[in-house]
């Protein structure tokens, strides 16, 4: 601490004796010094702000006061209208304002189609849940290497781009360039098709190599395809996730949860009235408390064994807390309220394989890039509760295997 003395005896005061002689008392202080006595210390000049010309403009029409109401009343019925278009470009409705989910246009013909002598190669995207199914079922099955990936992340303008990214964790997915035809998006891919192709570039992809041609763009033909058509090929054909005496089930179950949680999540997100949004939301809920319920004495959807319906769910759930609860407007309840779904979202994240498929930041990065939902672009930070540290906590839910049945997905 700096010590500061100051004399008492002033000068005109003093005889010339007491000016050769007398030595001026003095007091001495503890502590920093406030100012000189002699002169004022000079504050450091503050830099003058960067006013933009839009700033400048707005201060010179209306100084610090509020903008107009009329400016107000013109911007917002712009911004309206400018929302209204992208959004039927974006998440195409129905009369009532209702996201309508355009079919795939390429499908899977399961009786004719032969994969032994095919060249495959998957397209995906670490954002997309449809996609992320499909990468789950690949990696469950072995199938790494008979079904190479290439992986796409949304650009600026909201196309599917390749470009080569790194990360901290090897184990991780990333995204890449185009590892089978070289592409620089997704939609040139897609050009490529024999025939041409002019309708939604989306992801996943399953292409075919040597033919050059679009296999199939709907994901749950490509779990079904990864699950069972390679068996004695590649792979792990002994792990069967639709077993002849659950097929009943998974559909009845994919019947549920693909309309009300895997669909109805955009559903809340894309809706464009406040009727179809009510809808969408109490649809979903309810939807969500009957699944809590059920998980409450069962493992997974299908009793003891996990199935392709458990997968269709997981890919909703591990992003509901990232992205659909605030951005997709999906705020009733947390999926962490939900004691038995949280649980089983992590048991199923815990098997061997699948958090490797699970790229959290990239999932972020991606939903808050979708410009007519957050047309600022600032991405939140993760939620605590959706870090891997926090995922990888005991589930105890093997305490609900029924029967002494064994799980086919051996789990951590």
């Amino acid at each position: 601490m700096a010590t500061t003395t100051i004399s008492f005896l002033h000068p005109s005061l003093s005889s010339p004796a007491q000016k050769r002689t007398a030595r001026p008392r003095t007091k001495t202080f503890q502590g920093s010094p406030k100012m000189s006595l002699n002169h004022q210390q000079r504050q450091p000049e503050q830099p003058a702000p960067n006013k933009g010309l839009l700033t400048t403009i707005t201060g010179f029409l209306w100084g610090k006061a509020l903008p107009p109401q009329l400016l107000v009343t013109i911007i917002r019925t712009t911004w309206t209208s400018m929302w209204q278009l992208m959004m039927k470009q974006l998440a195409p409705s129905d009369p009532k304002g209702s996201f309508t989910r355009p079919a795939s246009q390429f499908r899977v013909n399961f009786d004719s189609t032969q994969l032994s002598g095919q060249n495959l190669h998957l397209y995906v995207g670490l954002a997309c849940p449809w996609a992320h199914r499909t990468l789950i079922v690949r990696a469950l099955k072995d199938l790494e290497e008979a079904v190479p990936v290439s992986i796409a992340s949304p650009g600026i303008n909201g196309l599917w781009e390749f470009r080569q990214e790194s990360g901290s964790n090897r184990d991780q997915l990333m995204p890449t360039f185009d590892n089978a035809n070289g592409c620089k998006t997704l939609r040139e891919v897609y050009g490529l098709h024999r025939g041409g192709y002019s309708g939604r570039a989306t992801v996943p992809l399953l292409w075919d190599v040597e033919r050059r041609e679009v296999v199939c763009n709907e994901s749950a033909d490509i779990i079904e395809l990864f699950n069972s058509g390679f068996d004695g090929v590649a792979g792990n054909s002994s792990l069967d996730l639709s077993p002849p005496s659950l097929k009943e089930k998974i559909k009845e179950w994919n019947q549920i949860i693909y309309p009300n949680v895997n669909n109805g999540v955009y559903r809340c997100g894309f809706a464009q009235s406040q009727e179809a949004y009510d809808d969408a939301v109490n649809n979903l809920f309810s939807t969500l408390d009957m699944l809590d319920d059920h998980l409450a004495t069962s493992r997974y959807l299908c009793g003891d064994v996990l199935t392709l319906a458990d997968v269709c769910l997981f890919t909703t759930l591990i992003r509901f807390d990232l992205a659909y609860n605030v951005l997709f407007k999906c705020t009733k309840r947390k999926l962490l309220e939900y004691n038995n779904l949280h649980g089983y979202m992590r048991d199923i994240y815990q098997i061997p394989k699948v958090a490797s498929t699970c790229n959290l930041e990239a999932i972020m990065d991606s939903y808050f890039k979708l410009f007519p939902l957050n047309p600022g672009g600032i991405r939140p930070v993760i939620p605590a509760s959706c870090k891997h540290e926090v995922l990888s906590k005991a589930h105890n839910r093997e305490s609900l295997l029924s029967f002494g049945k064994y799980t086919e997905v051996p789990v951590s």
